[in-house]
């Protein structure tokens, strides 16, 4: 990682720097790092977990959640509402039943809405995320979904931010309304208890 993100004082700040520092992986890298990241579901709860489908240069790929679904768990995965507000919820039940979702290049599952309320019966949520620091701050692309959703879930929940091992730091700002993750999931280190 170039420089450590230290002069980077506002979460705009640190999205831009992370957008570009996503964009400089190669397909390869992000291959590589999808791989790792499947093979770390072995350390993650088992139950029922509340994923999603990365898209663009998101770390992951569906196969963390097919070694997931292979371990027993039952896997939900975001349905965005068409106006704002909580994300919706339905069963992931393989690749052949994701459709197109409602913003361009995001997959979502074709199957019955479970409601904004499903996430309550999450043991763990995995979450996408530019960053996620040390104290278990997370940091999103801004749209505030997650934030919406995660009042839902009940208390215990793991909530596991995923993010290339660059993408753990030490500190990023934070707000009143960010919803402290229980740990981070990276290719390299796999599941890290937060905070740290």
């Amino acid at each position: 990682m170039h420089g450590s993100g230290n002069e980077l004082s506002s979460k705009a700040e640190w999205r831009a720097w992370l957008s570009a520092e996503r964009a400089s992986t190669t397909p390869e890298q992000r291959a590589e790092e999808a791989l790792k990241l499947a093979e770390a579901a072995s350390g993650l709860p088992r139950g029922v977990v509340c994923g999603y489908v990365p898209f663009g240069d998101e770390p992951g790929s569906l196969a963390l959640l097919d070694a997931l679904r292979a371990r027993g768990s039952r896997v939900l995965l975001p349905v965005i509402a068409p106006v704002a507000g909580p994300l919706d919820w339905a069963e992931y039940t393989g690749p052949e039943t994701l459709i197109p979702g409602r913003l361009r290049g995001i997959l979502e599952p074709s199957g019955a809405r479970l409601g904004v309320t499903a996430v309550k019966g999450a043991d763990l949520v995995l979450l996408p995320a530019l960053a996620v620091d040390h104290g278990g701050v997370r940091l999103g692309r801004g749209a505030g979904h997650y934030d919406r959703s995660l009042v839902f879930a009940s208390p215990g929940t793991e909530l596991v931010a995923v993010v290339r091992d660059s993408e753990f730091v030490d500190q990023l700002p934070v707000q009143s309304h960010d919803v402290p993750m229980t740990g981070a999931l990276t290719p390299g280190q796999g599941l890290v208890r937060l905070p740290v």
